[in-house]
């Protein structure tokens, strides 16, 4: 008995090495590998979309609304021209005008305002006002036509330019009009005026006139006062040349200021409803504010479809944007290189014959007899069976000598 404890030994713990070896598919993977290679990528946090964090973003914040319209007026906003009425919201970058024997009055959100007599045009560039804010600032650009304005919050507490073809003008918290040309330029005969009123109240303020370049060329500080932006000697430099304001020039700019401080009042009214209305409904959103995407109606292109480079497991079928495993063909896989045929073992489904995978080094075991094929366990190639040693006999003891 002890003779065969040995060969019996070894053979058991062959049988326990060959249950514990890992599965091994067709294609030579093991399948702790194999699920090793699915759940990798999927533990992989996915890239955001582009503009996830836009889309995001709260809604853009109207800065001011319409408080009067005469005849026809227009907001260019998202590449297009969108009638204006009453109580409009208007926006950052916005560009309004108005067509012949029309007008239009704009109160924004710190009470600014501007009328703009017929063929006038103008564009907010920049706009920041917060109530006791210290970085108050506006800009707005005057391209061409007549405007009048009367300055509030911002000027008083922060920084407002009004920008023309030839000067940019520093309002320091007064009522004013401007005049651009069709034609105004830097070597146009036609030149940007700029005119300085009183305030409702009687009270004047200031305006510093500046070149394009930031230089200084003069200010107002009196009522009924203005300048004409020329070109200087030779053309080097713009010069604020003061204005001869006939009395007729006077009446009807002094129309044009009633009108603006008339308008102020009602755009107050309609500035501060529609800032309750939105406190209020937070979810109303206006369907024609800025689409800063540029797409129409505010949707923006579905971002890169996400790929969660799966592998496919040969035999199954191909999902939808999971690519094959590079080297493997869906109709069968083939030889890899250096492997000799394997005749008789037929691999799965649909696939050819595998090579038999040669073992080197390994010198066979006295005893055991190689190539007598055994069962099949699942999932495991076929291993070559391990022969018993043939039954010794059985000893015979000797008698019991009585």
């Amino acid at each position: 008995m002890t003779a065969h404890r040995f060969p019996v030994a070894g053979w058991l713990l062959c049988c326990l090495a060959l249950a514990g070896m890992p599965a091994v598919a067709a294609d030579g993977v093991s399948e702790p590998a194999r699920l090793a290679q699915a759940v990798q990528p999927q533990a992989q946090a996915a890239p955001a979309a582009p503009g996830a964090s836009a889309d995001a973003q709260a809604p853009e914040e109207p800065i001011g609304n319409v408080a009067t319209v005469v005849g026809n007026a227009t907001v260019t906003r998202n590449d297009a021209a969108i009638p204006l009425k009453v109580k409009d919201e208007i926006y950052l970058n916005d560009l309004v005008q108005t067509s012949a024997k029309s007008s239009l009055g704009i109160t924004f959100n710190d009470a600014t305002t501007f009328n703009l007599t017929a063929n006038a045009r103008i564009t907010i560039d920049t706009f920041v006002y917060e109530d006791g804010g210290k970085n108050n600032a506006a800009l707005f650009e005057v391209v061409k036509g007549t405007v009048a304005f009367v300055a509030a919050s911002v000027a008083k507490t922060g920084d407002m330019k009004i920008s023309t073809p030839t000067a940019t003008l520093g309002i320091r918290g007064t009522s004013g009009v401007v005049e651009v040309p069709e034609d105004a330029s830097a070597t146009g005969r036609n030149n940007v005026a700029v005119k300085l009123y009183p305030d409702a109240d009687g009270k004047v303020g200031r305006i510093e006139v500046d070149d394009r370049a930031g230089l200084r060329l003069g200010f107002l500080s009196q009522g009924a006062s203005g300048f004409t932006i020329r070109a200087g000697a030779g053309g080097a430099r713009f010069a604020a040349v003061p204005l001869t304001i006939s009395p007729q020039q006077i009446l009807r700019d002094q129309g044009f200021v009633r009108q603006v401080h008339s308008t102020q009042n009602l755009g107050r009214r309609v500035v501060n409803e529609h800032r309750a209305f939105r406190r209020a409904n937070p979810g109303v959103v206006n369907p024609n504010r800025p689409n800063r995407s540029g797409q129409p109606g505010g949707l923006r292109p579905n971002g890169p479809q996400r790929q969660n480079n799966l592998q496919n497991r040969p035999g199954q079928q191909q999902q939808p944007g999971l690519p094959n495993r590079q080297g493997l063909n869906r109709q069968g896989l083939p030889q890899r290189a250096g492997s000799p045929a394997q005749p008789g073992v037929t691999g799965r489904s649909g696939l050819p014959p595998r090579p038999n995978l040669q073992q080197p080094n390994v010198q066979p075991q006295p005893g055991i007899r190689q190539g007598v094929p055994g069962p099949l366990r699942p999932g495991l190639q076929n291993r070559p069976a391990l022969q018993r040693r043939p039954a010794a006999p059985a000893r015979r003891l000797p008698r019991e000598i009585r």
